[in-house]
């Protein structure tokens, strides 16, 4: 596939288009009611259109943030900006691996994932702001990568994470939604 140096995304004219006809906004039976906050804030039938067109969105919002800003809490016990970030783009890995397990036909449970001991871990403060930036969009751009590529059949596959049932599809719509969430989060408390 061609790429393009400054972007690193593919041409579409050479990318594969597995995906037509499948997406669509999932239902109730897809994911635990939780979920459905994030999932409910992408209307969008078509989710790797919305997780492309949220990537440039967020890059742009990011691009305004300066170092001392990405370090503001807007209260003492609040994660900083770049904290969320981070958690962000942590949260994405978990959906999106879910979705690959699932997605590859693997049954075997995952199991529940804390927040809080990821954040306290991943000592986000003390990574430059452009580096939080720069992994966020790694990780938005393998996600990309994954979803553009599944077979038709994989979306609509099932697991059991955190002891819950999750389809694929429904997985995509969480990994969307929960930056959404975010986003709104950080233009409404913190910028």
């Amino acid at each position: 596939m061609f790429r393009d140096p400054k972007t690193r995304v593919g041409t579409d004219e050479f990318r594969p288009r597995r995906i037509r006809g499948v997406i669509g906004l999932p239902d109730r039976t897809e994911a635990p009611p939780y979920y459905f906050r994030y999932i409910d804030r992408i209307t969008n039938g078509d989710v790797v259109a919305e997780l492309a067109s949220q990537r440039d969105e967020a890059l742009d919002l990011f691009a305004g943030i300066s170092e001392e800003k990405s370090l503001h809490r807007y209260a003492p016990d609040k994660w900083s900006v770049r904290q969320v970030l981070n958690h962000v783009s942590d949260t994405e890995r978990l959906f999106v691996f879910r979705a690959f397990w699932f997605a590859r036909g693997f049954d075997s449970p995952l199991p529940s994932f804390d927040q809080n001991v990821s954040s306290a871990a991943a000592r986000a403060d003390d990574i430059p702001w452009s580096k939080n930036v720069e992994e966020f969009d790694d990780v938005r751009r393998s996600t990309l990568d994954l979803f553009r590529n599944l077979p038709k059949d994989a979306w609509m596959r099932r697991g059991i994470a955190s002891d819950n049932p999750f389809t694929v599809r429904a997985l995509a719509y969480i990994a969307a939604g929960h930056l959404s969430h975010h986003v709104a989060i950080l233009r409404e408390k913190y910028l």
